[in-house]
């Protein structure tokens, strides 16, 4: 650090002096939420409480969130859906010191030491950068920062002053967080007004070989129909899709994923989060038109 980025060695000394090693950090990246039966998973995320407290976060936050879909072509409903699924609307934004985590991470965990060394670069960087105390900072047990949980490096190359208050503050605003949100989604590939995922009926037979695990949409709707699968919502037969399906105590359930769920999996690859995250933000949105439908 010392060499490549001009770091003085004391500050160094002093950051990494305090660096504690975590049993907890290992403890919770080897059970991820993402390992739970998908049932499980989706009343964690997919609740009264949180659909509630997703209708007040959009109600405080409505014009920043359509000047969000306006900029980037991200609906409102996907970035509150997705911020409700990370810290419950910025209530919940982690108690694992930073520092502790990424050292930990970076040094006592070799199956992502790499890619954890690296974020630990880019969190000194962004420190200095912002700036902020490099010890006191919190987070998630993987180091993801702030209300939308950016990880260090995204931190630096996607978050945005969407307020313009000269700051870029994923910690503490809002305003911010949507619109670093959408500019995360959009820097990927978000298609607007593109489809995100639905609901699908999988034949008795022939649809094993298109569910591969492969996320990345592949095949299109009409070769996925002849493998026995039907979607069970409108789309243009030539649209790529990859097939997902979740195991629940009624059965197997399909459901077709297009390019923008992939996108949504670039923000945390699990096919459990990016499902929890369209079906939360449409139930907010559905709960937010009842409320609002003449009586």
């Amino acid at each position: 650090m010392v060499v490549k980025h001009g770091f003085e060695a004391g500050e160094l000394a002093h950051v990494f002096s305090g660096a504690r090693h975590s049993t907890a950090v290992i403890r919770a990246i080897s059970t991820p939420a993402s390992a739970l039966p998908w049932e499980q998973y989706r009343r964690n995320f997919v609740n009264a409480r949180r659909i509630q407290e997703g209708v007040r976060f959009w109600d405080a936050h409505a014009e920043v969130l359509s000047r969000a879909r306006r900029t980037y072509g991200v609906p409102e409903h996907v970035v509150v859906g997705l911020i409700g699924v990370e810290t419950f609307y910025g209530m919940r934004n982690g108690n694992y010191r930073v520092i502790d985590a990424l050292t930990t991470l970076a040094f006592d965990y070799p199956p992502r030491a790499e890619f954890f060394r690296r974020e630990l670069e880019e969190y000194l960087l962004l420190a200095r950068e912002l700036p902020l105390d490099a010890t006191r900072a919190k987070g998630s047990y993987a180091g993801a920062i702030g209300i939308p949980q950016f990880m260090p490096s995204s931190y630096r190359r996607y978050a945005v002053d969407f307020d313009g208050d000269g700051h870029t503050d994923l910690m503490g605003n809002g305003d911010d967080a949507i619109g670093s949100v959408a500019n995360y989604l959009k820097a990927f590939g978000w298609e607007p007004e593109g489809p995100v995922a639905g609901s699908a009926r999988a034949g008795r037979d022939g649809f094993q070989a298109p569910a591969n695990g492969e996320v990345k949409p592949q095949l299109t709707v009409e070769e996925l129909e002849r493998a026995g699968i039907t979607p069970l919502e409108a789309v243009a037969a030539d649209r790529r899709a990859a097939l997902v399906t979740v195991s629940t105590a009624a059965g197997p359930e399909h459901w077709l994923a297009y390019d923008n769920f992939y996108v949504l999996t670039r923000y945390n690859r699990s096919n459990y989060y990016a499902l929890a995250v369209v079906q939360l933000g449409e139930e907010v949105r559905l709960a937010r038109e009842r409320i609002r439908l003449p009586r």
